[in-house]
């Protein structure tokens, strides 16, 4: 199994087959997902990529992290597990 990456910093005009163009050079991309808001149907500027093997991945973090990608240091590392949110709701009703 390959390693899930953070991708940040990235320009709001990266498109996912942009990434994985970029993330090919450096081994099999399993996936590129780039982050869009809901509202505006824009890039939220970041990605998550995941390469098929470790070494891969890790070759990938040591080319592309702080380089330039359109005038932008591209910020590139592992990507942490996601947090668990509060399950609790919005309130605001009477009491």
């Amino acid at each position: 199994m390959g390693k899930r990456l953070y991708v940040g910093n990235l320009p709001y005009s990266v498109g996912e087959s942009d990434l994985e163009s970029k993330f090919a050079a450096h081994g099999t991309v399993e996936s590129a997902n780039l982050i869009i808001d809901r509202n505006t149907g824009r890039s939220k500027g970041f990605a998550f990529v995941e390469m098929s093997t470790e070494s891969e991945s890790q070759a990938a973090i040591e080319a592309l992290n702080g380089t330039d990608y359109d005038g932008r240091p591209m910020t590139v590392n592992e990507a942490k597990p996601m947090r668990p949110r509060n399950e609790g709701g919005g309130g605001g009703g009477r009491w």
